[in-house]
């Protein structure tokens, strides 16, 4: 610490131990913004640091954005920096991470800090402009050093160690939480993905393809009846040819079936004049003793 830790002996700090120890001391302030530094320590450290916050704030406020402000809680278990209206704790440094601390003597309102990142582990620089105070807030941070280094000193070291195992338990916890949500997350899916492979979607129809013979056809089912297709250019199809016993010929007879053996019945006008014929033939049919028969078993000539 630069001016925390050169204080005269005979100066008295400004706050008394209860406050800085049960409670926090408040300020308010313009958070200029903090950056990555080198070192963890050295006045021409943070002088560089104020000057390239400066410039990045005068850009900014050029192109209409103001110096955002910020609520400062200094006890012996570090620095908060919150949201003045929320309360949201915008960045917590520790006391035991933070290095250097230095007022500007050029500069009334300008103080700074190097606190090491827990998480990077990298020195950042944090610059505030606390209208004339930056004096009085330098100390405040000076007396939270000193009631927390003979805190340390009582306890033997224990209390800094217990909060340490406390924040790095913590972390892990929160680790844990985020694993955990992850793998539910995939558990999830997975248990989706397993539903929609076992059910078929709504209105979908299983159908087993039909058998085919070695020539790749469909067998022939005389069950199935055929169903005339419909013509290519919209006209209904032919009509079906009537029943073979309906259909007759010229004479009234039935068509020729070479299955059946039998008479074949004519009508009676015909018939009479068949036997007629027939009798003729047997009857005068006979010349100089050769007969000649109609029938065809008979084998005279």
């Amino acid at each position: 610490m630069n001016r925390a830790f050169n204080r005269k002996k005979d100066k008295s700090w400004m706050h008394t131990p209860e406050a800085l120890a049960k409670h926090f001391i408040g300020y308010n302030a313009k958070f200029l913004g903090n950056t990555e530094v080198e070192q963890p320590k050295g006045t021409d450290i943070v002088k560089d640091a104020v000057r390239k916050l400066k410039f990045q704030r005068h850009i900014k406020k050029s192109e209409g954005q103001k110096v955002p402000k910020v609520e400062l809680q200094i006890s012996i278990y570090g620095v908060k920096i919150l949201d003045p209206k929320t309360k949201d704790v915008l960045h917590n440094c520790q006391l035991h991470r933070i290095s250097f601390c230095a007022d500007d003597k050029t500069d009334k309102r300008i103080f700074t800090f190097i606190c090491k990142d827990s998480e990077t582990n990298k020195h950042l620089c944090y610059v505030f402009d606390s209208e004339k105070c930056a004096e009085e807030i330098t100390l405040t941070i000076g007396q939270a050093f000193d009631l927390a280094y003979k805190k340390f000193l009582e306890s033997g070291g224990k209390d800094v160690e217990t909060r340490k195992q406390i924040g790095s338990l913590q972390k892990r916890i929160q680790e844990l939480e985020t694993e955990n949500s992850e793998l539910k997350k995939q558990l999830q899916n997975l248990d989706e993905q397993m539903r929609s492979s076992k059910v078929s979607p709504a209105g979908s129809i299983s159908s087993k393809p039909p058998s085919t013979d070695v020539f790749d056809m469909i067998p022939f089912s005389p069950v199935e009846p055929l169903v005339p297709l419909p013509a290519s250019n919209g006209a209904p199809p032919p009509a079906s040819a009537p029943p073979a016993e309906e259909r007759k010929d010229l004479f009234g007879a039935g068509p020729f079936d070479p299955f059946i053996c039998g008479a074949a019945d004519f009508p009676p006008d015909i018939q009479s004049k068949l036997d007629e014929m027939q009798e003729g033939f047997k009857m005068g049919l006979t010349l100089e003793g050769t007969v000649f028969s109609l029938d065809p078993l008979d084998g005279r000539c």
